[in-house]
């Protein structure tokens, strides 16, 4: 049986006591039926694991001894941002959870033209912290140890004014003054591209997936213009939760760990 793992806020090092949080305490004691002198693995999103011995047990409260620090070595290669339009019931939840699995290393959720969900304020925020917890239980799952964060929902248009391009100068490369350029993605049923068509990114890549029924043909041509490349996802038509899953695994085959040349 794998050694169970758990997210710590706290700071970790060899020797320290920690407390679990309320969820994790629980799920050890009730669920798990953990004992005293089990061994668990905590994470704080450092990039490490932190082998732990528990030290005191009951129905709602856990502590450990912190014995070890481990490298994890779980990341991907690739460096993705998904920027997923917000999508209705479960949906959303889902394509989070999935996506961290797979590896993105960040997530910014959109309003777009065709998002049935529309969030502001207090419940905006609520959601994203909502959003932010899936995250963390995913990287539970998954093995991972540095944790994607969930930027607060803003509008298409508003994302692409606050992320604009600088231009290339003439003869000059793909660089950002000392940054690589971020190669910029999303799915169009019409586009005459394929990924594999795409040069190898040499930065991070920045995928824009639309909600329920796409993006609008005038999103597509907004984001053309901010950088972004239509690809096609071969000759169906997938679901907002399948497109961004589909792309993800491609990108990760193609250029990731997904693809067994990098090990």
């Amino acid at each position: 049986m794998p050694t169970p793992r758990f997210h710590s806020p706290e700071k970790l090092s060899p020797g320290s006591h920690i407390k679990f949080t309320a969820d994790a305490a629980i799920h050890a004691s009730r669920a798990l039926r953990m004992k005293v002198g089990d061994e668990v693995l905590l994470f704080n999103g450092d990039g490490n694991d932190y082998l732990c011995t528990l030290s005191f047990i009951s129905k709602n409260e856990v502590s450990a001894k912190v014995t070890s620090v481990l490298a994890n070595r779980s990341e991907s290669p690739l460096s993705i941002t998904l920027i997923q339009a917000i999508s209705a019931g479960d949906r959303m939840d889902f394509t989070i959870q999935k996506a961290v699995e797979l590896g993105v290393s960040a997530i910014q959720p959109i309003a777009s033209q065709r998002s049935v969900v529309k969030l502001s304020g207090d419940r905006a925020e609520k959601r994203r912290e909502h959003w932010q917890n899936i995250v963390i239980s995913a990287c539970e799952q998954s093995g991972r140890a540095v944790i994607p964060p969930v930027f607060p929902a803003t509008s298409l248009p508003q994302w692409l004014a606050d992320n604009r391009l600088t231009a290339t100068p003439p003869g000059g490369d793909d660089k950002i003054g000392s940054h690589v350029a971020p190669t910029r993605i999303t799915l169009s049923p019409t586009a005459a591209d394929s990924l594999k068509t795409l040069a190898k990114p040499a930065g991070e890549i920045q995928l824009l997936i639309g909600a329920e029924g796409g993006l609008t043909d005038s999103e597509i041509d907004l984001a053309s213009l901010h950088g972004f490349t239509p690809v096609r996802m071969g000759q169906r038509i997938l679901r907002t939760e399948t497109a961004a899953l589909a792309a993800i695994s491609s990108l990760q085959t193609l250029w990731g760990d997904f693809n067994f040349t990098h090990f």
